[in-house]
């Protein structure tokens, strides 16, 4: 009798000892189970889109309103009709080169015959490097953007140009300006001021600011020769 009453309680013994490790072992294939099913329906991570560089060269730029960069002066002024009469336009065109082959003129084209065709536009100007336009300002008198890529939106349109995505950022400014820097040309836009009157455009021609740079350096070191040892 005692030896049945023995095996008994070592039978409860065991059962009772087995039951939490089972359930232990039941417990961790639920979770990992439930781990596994959470990761495979999260959604994938977004993956960040990068900037690609942009290939085109100077015959590929865009021409802004019949300009385009290595026109010269008087090409330029044929975009005007009347500007070759303007005592203002003459007056800067009669100035000389600086020592470097730089030159500057503004427009207004408000003063001449096809004024309605820039009727958006206030003010624009030319830097020539050796007779050649090598960049481009158009001042706007609007509209107000909320923010830049709205106007780099609407300037892109029916060019070859990329989106506003693929522009970087002006640190300080990633809302009003924003810059595009191809293989020989760089665009920059603008968008501020009150109604969007401080709106602009720059084009720039970089093998023309290369060599503006490099005799500037050159100017420099004449002026000051490194002393012999």
């Amino acid at each position: 009798m005692r030896t049945v009453l023995a095996l008994i309680v070592l039978a409860v013994g065991v059962f009772i000892g087995c039951s939490p490790a089972r359930s232990a072992s039941q417990s961790s294939q639920q979770i990992a189970t439930t781990n596994s099913q959470e990761i495979s329906s999260s959604p994938p991570s977004p993956t960040v889109q990068e900037k690609q560089p942009c290939p085109f060269k100077i015959s590929e730029a865009p021409i802004l309103k019949g300009l385009k960069l290595g026109m010269t002066p008087d090409e330029v002024l044929k975009v005007f009709p009347g500007s070759k009469d303007d005592p203002d336009v003459r007056s800067q065109l009669s100035q000389p080169p600086t020592e470097f082959g730089a030159t500057r003129l503004s427009i207004r084209p408000e003063r001449y015959e096809n004024k309605a065709d820039f009727r958006e536009i206030s003010l624009i100007t030319f830097s020539t490097l050796d007779g050649r336009v090598s960049t481009i300002a158009l001042n706007y008198r609007g509209p107000q953007f909320s923010h830049v890529d709205e106007f780099i939106t609407k300037f892109v349109e029916n060019t070859n140009l990329p989106g506003a995505d693929q522009w970087e950022p002006f640190v300080g400014q990633d809302t009003q300006l924003k810059t595009l820097t191809c293989a020989e040309f760089s665009l920059r836009l603008y968008a501020g001021g009150e109604g969007g009157n401080q709106n602009y455009v720059l084009i720039e021609d970089l093998e023309a600011g290369k060599k503006l740079k490099e005799r500037k350096r050159k100017a420099r070191e004449q002026a000051s020769p490194t002393p012999n040892p």
